[in-house]
């Protein structure tokens, strides 16, 4: 995808001077004459800023005595403007900065006005004759020559004015969407894609190395978009309707869906499906991507071999189910392992692993079972260890027990900004299970069955990295929670690609159950030191 900078500049509502920036180049603004753009204003000073063009957005480095405003903030040194457009202000002078991408070939597409899109859908439909068709020969390798030989047919007689390039197109197009998922079957074909994002059916959103993008791939209408969410979940006995306007699904190579419809969705019918990925990263891939160091990965693999109690913790997309996934190739082969999760996407290797999904309510609004009905009947199934996806609820409190309870070295996750946070998430879901349990009591569970608390972070640039790995400590007095920071990552800055800068480090705490790594087998005693 290719993408460029457009910086105007603007002086009481005139506009004085334009200019596209590629990106990875930058430009000067200031008051002398050897700027790239000249303000000539005595408030302005000689090289007042310089701006950036970088694959997080516009870096905005200020050099002026008075500086360079963004809204209310005034930017000094240096900061990074995520996002289109921005305005900036300098003196008199208003800045604006709108990045125009170009969406590159592979998702490029002729324009073929909607109307005739309609209207070709419309004649297929009544060519083809599907009532009468046998439900068991309409298998995609069946039906996808009838459905193009009919297509190229009705094509003739209703588009003649459409160039070849535009035929192709509208054809490719309506087999996608009257056998597949529409524009979305392109997107999930296309590895580099990690996320699908239709905001309406004329904008779908796609993420690449972490990055949003926009496509010029379009839905024909709001109906078209709500026959593709169809054809994802009525394979799977779930309807979506008025009376039921929201639906998670699963895709069959395992990517989860989420749809809304109106009257939830305001601007029509909304799809995000988070791709499930074809290889499970494993920690030397991490390791090698940034993530972490080797000593944290040699670190973690020991905690896991000692049957330490995990909560990896992060925000939306950190990389906390892939981190969970490479953490569990190092169990033993010989453990028998639970695996829960709404969705399932746990990839585990081991030979002997039991995974279970939880079940929402079917059409007649019964039959649920949940993540807490899967965790209480895995105590009952003789799990050497437990991974639940994901604590979001009062299974929290089932957990917990779980982990104090002879199933040492299970692993969770949860949504939290620091290792703090997460443990006082879980300690406000246990409130949500209805014991009557004091804080106190709560805390001290808390406290006494997690072990480790790994913090994953995404950065604006799109990296992933774990930026702390801490110990929880046992409740004080006051029954509050605390942590050790074992590792952390320490933010330098940004590059002039945009890029993060940093450097992960050991804070010099020893972990009180290093001693344990010993007598599990994995080292020496004493010959790690963090």
């Amino acid at each position: 995808m290719s993408r460029s900078l457009d910086v105007s500049v603007a002086k009481d509502g005139d506009s004085s001077c334009e200019m596209k920036l590629p990106i990875g180049e930058s430009i000067v603004l200031g008051r002398d004459p050897s700027c790239d753009i000249v303000l000539a204003s005595p408030e302005v000073s000689r090289e007042h800023v310089e701006l950036f063009h970088v694959p997080a957005g516009v870096q905005v480095v200020d050099r002026s005595v008075n500086g360079t405003w963004f809204g209310s903030q005034c930017i000094r040194d240096s900061a990074l403007l995520v996002g289109s457009p921005a305005d900036l202000t300098v003196a008199s002078y208003r800045i604006r900065l709108r990045i125009v991408e170009a969406v590159s070939a592979r998702v490029r597409q002729p324009n073929v006005p909607p109307e005739i899109r309609r209207d070709v859908h419309r004649r297929l439909l009544d060519h083809l004759d599907l009532a009468s068709l046998d439900r068991s020969q309409m298998t995609d390798e069946i039906m996808r020559p009838k459905v193009v030989a009919a297509l190229e047919k009705v094509v003739d007689r209703v588009a003649d004015d459409l160039s070849t390039s535009e035929r192709a197109t509208l054809v490719n197009d309506t087999v996608d969407e009257v056998l597949g998922l529409g524009p979305l079957q392109k997107l999930l074909d296309d590895d580099e894609v990690s996320e699908i994002m239709v905001v309406d059916p004329d904008s779908i959103y796609v993420e690449r190395s972490g990055r949003l993008q926009l496509t010029s791939l379009r839905f024909t209408d709001g109906e078209s978009c709500r026959a593709a969410i169809e054809r994802i979940v009525s394979p799977l006995g779930r309807r979506i309707d008025e009376s039921a306007p929201l639906v998670d699904a699963r895709l069959p190579d395992g990517s989860r869906v989420n749809a809304v419809i109106p009257p939830l969705a305001v601007r029509g019918p909304c799809i995000t499906i988070r791709k499930f990925p074809q290889q499970a990263l494993g920690m030397s891939e991490l390791v090698t991507m940034g993530s972490l160091t080797r000593r944290m990965a040699v670190f973690l693999q020991r905690c896991v071999v000692a049957k330490k109690n995990i909560l990896i913790s992060g925000g939306t997309g950190s990389g906390k189910t892939t981190l969970l996934n490479a953490l569990s190739r190092f169990i033993p082969e010989g453990e028998r392992i639970v695996t829960i999760e709404d969705a399932a996407e746990l990839q585990l290797q081991q030979p002997h692993v039991v995974s279970l999904e939880a079940k929402p309510p079917n059409l007649e609004g019964a039959g649920s079972y949940s993540i807490r009905d899967l965790v209480k009947n895995a105590l009952r199934m003789r799990p050497d260890r437990i991974v639940v996806g994901e604590c979001r609820a009062d299974e929290a409190i089932d957990m917990l027990q779980a982990m104090n309870t002879g199933h040492a070295g299970s692993m969770t996750t949860t949504h939290a900004n620091s290792a703090l946070e997460a443990l006082s998430r879980i300690q406000t879901l246990c409130m949500m299970a209805g014991l009557d349990l004091p804080r106190s009591a709560i805390c001290e569970q808390v406290g006494s069955s997690i072990d480790v608390v790994v913090q994953q972070t995404r950065f604006p640039d799109g990296t992933r990295r774990i930026t702390t790995i801490s110990e929880v400590e046992p409740p004080n007095r006051t029954a509050d929670l605390s942590v050790r920071d074992i590792f952390t990552f320490t933010r330098t800055g940004i590059d002039t690609a945009g890029a993060t800068l940093g450097d992960h480090r050991a804070t010099g705490y020893l972990p009180t159950f290093l001693g344990e790594f010993a007598l599990r087998g994995s080292v020496e005693q004493g010959s790690y030191l963090p």
